[in-house]
């Protein structure tokens, strides 16, 4: 395990303090305090795993899994069970294996999300880890409807060393797009990251606008492959996976990334989104840094939550 990511698995056990508490600290609760298996012991669990954002519909499989397991192996103890809970928290999030073809290729990578989510920050992040790996980027600031959006992208640019094609604010964000992919193309850029403009309330109006978006990608920028990200914020819990559906409708949504998961006792919700939506979290944010943006890895992601493993031991 190399340096920065032993040093990201010691910060996630840390972030995930609260989700720990939340969760792990109740279910070590029950195993205790039950003598025997039944009925009520899985409703205990049930009701823990929901009220952790793990979500009703992972919490289901979860819970089936878990008496199938039990009977199958006629255990008794409660406490022989921990491992079996942990297993099936593992195999709900690895319901789709996420892919990063959109690093190996030219490619266009569009980024969703409500406001106040981190999305542009994000997006930072995202070109600076692109950059050093010797990528070449071109950050387009399609989001043109919020105030200041545009200067912190370029804020971000700068830091990364990137390329940035801005729009003026209220401009159309389609000729931003359309400017970038001329520029992305002229500069022979590896990937075209487009920030574009967080609003679900009026969600015809978003769709109308990301359906105008594509048809520019599809018709300028054909070779490229695509890939559209959603950004959401762990700390609102059962609101990220309602965003989340809204944004898969409004747009097919190939990956997901979760900000804040350090500043939440929610992170179960990361477990909820794979489980329901069965589209792959990608990334997960625990931090301000660049380097708090890392790839998702389920088991590191469950190993971390329960402690488990000699991964990072003695570090957290």
């Amino acid at each position: 395990m190399g340096e920065e990511k032993r040093g990201f698995f010691s910060r996630l056990v840390a972030g995930l303090a609260k989700t720990r508490d939340n969760i792990v600290s109740g279910i070590d609760a029950i195993f205790s305090g039950f003598s025997s298996i039944d009925d009520d012991f899985y409703e205990e669990i049930e009701e823990l795993l929901i009220m952790g954002d793990i979500g009703v519909h992972a919490t289901e499989k979860i819970i089936e899994k878990l008496k199938a397991d039990v009977k199958e192996r006629k255990i008794k103890e409660p406490a022989a069970c921990k491992e079996l809970l942990i297993q099936g928290i593992k195999e709900q999030m690895a319901a789709k294996e996420a892919d990063y073809r959109f690093e190996q290729e030219k490619s266009v990578v569009l980024v969703v999300g409500v406001n106040g989510v981190g999305k542009t920050t994000t997006i930072g992040k995202l070109a600076g880890k692109l950059k050093s790996q010797g990528k070449k980027v071109v950050l387009a600031a399609a989001d043109t409807f919020r105030a200041a959006a545009g200067e912190q992208l370029a804020e971000w640019a700068n830091r990364a060393g990137v390329d940035i094609v801005g729009g003026q604010e209220g401009s159309d964000p389609g000729a931003v797009v359309y400017d970038a992919v001329a520029a992305a193309k002229a500069r022979n850029a590896d990937v075209l990251l487009c920030d574009t403009a967080g609003r679900l309330h009026n969600k015809k109006n978003l769709m109308e606008e990301l359906k105008k978006i594509n048809r520019i990608l599809e018709k300028e920028y054909p070779e490229a492959y695509r890939e559209t990200l959603v950004v959401l914020d762990a700390t609102t819990g059962q609101n990220a996976l309602a965003q989340a559906k809204q944004f898969s409708e409004a747009a097919g949504i190939s990956g997901i990334v979760l900000t804040k998961m350090d500043g939440t006792a929610k992170g179960g919700i990361a477990v909820a989104i794979q489980s329901e939506l069965s589209i792959p979290v990608k990334y997960i944010g625990v931090g301000e840094t660049i380097d708090d943006l890392q790839k998702f890895d389920s088991n590191q992601f469950v190993n971390a939550l329960f402690q488990t493993e000699n991964d990072g031991k003695g570090e957290a």
